[in-house]
């Protein structure tokens, strides 16, 4: 694994390194058996656009918050209007004193315009936003995809299930933050 040279030179930088070791060390098909979603509340949103696809990612997040020892009485599915509602619900919900992470789950699919590029980083930029003030995890499953087949592959098929993912990230990040 490549590691990136850390200098702190502007907040652009400390982004860049956050978003790869994200990537590159938080995105877990499972958590590691040290890390546990037990009596965490957390509050899934789920955007209706491609419902074939965003229904099973939501339920691979909460398979892999049940299976870290999640309560199904603290996971909230909150169903949101399409991915672009994410950012204004995650905001919404931060006021909330007893929620410990925000799990954003979507599918964008990429059409005959560059549409779902701005729709994209409007809303990462806007979750990250969030998530620095709130100063707890908002994770992003939100497949950008060129195919629904592409979007298949990611929510439960040949390439794993983002739901998974986002909900594990979300956990381990609750539990680096908390230390």
């Amino acid at each position: 694994m490549n590691h990136p040279k850390i200098s702190i030179k502007s907040n652009h930088t400390v982004v860049r390194f956050r978003l790869w070791l994200y990537h590159a060390h938080l995105m877990l098909d499972q958590p590691p058996m040290s890390l546990s979603a037990n009596g965490l509340t957390i509050s899934v949103l789920v955007s209706q656009y491609h419902a074939e696809i965003t229904s099973r990612l939501v339920d691979g997040a909460k398979q892999a918050f049940l299976a870290a020892g999640g309560s199904d009485e603290l996971l909230k599915i909150i169903p949101v209007a399409g991915a672009w509602e994410l950012p204004v619900v995650a905001a919404s919900l931060t006021k909330q004193d007893d929620l410990d992470a925000i799990v954003t789950l979507g599918c964008i699919i990429t059409g005959e315009t560059t549409h779902d590029r701005v729709i994209a980083d409007a809303i990462a930029q806007g979750l990250m936003q969030i998530a620095t003030k709130w100063v707890k995890p908002i994770s992003i499953g939100i497949l950008t995809c060129q195919t629904i087949e592409q979007a298949n592959a990611r929510s439960g098929g040949t390439r794993g299930n983002k739901g998974v993912e986002a909900m594990n990230a979300a956990i381990s990040t609750h539990h680096v933050i908390s230390k």
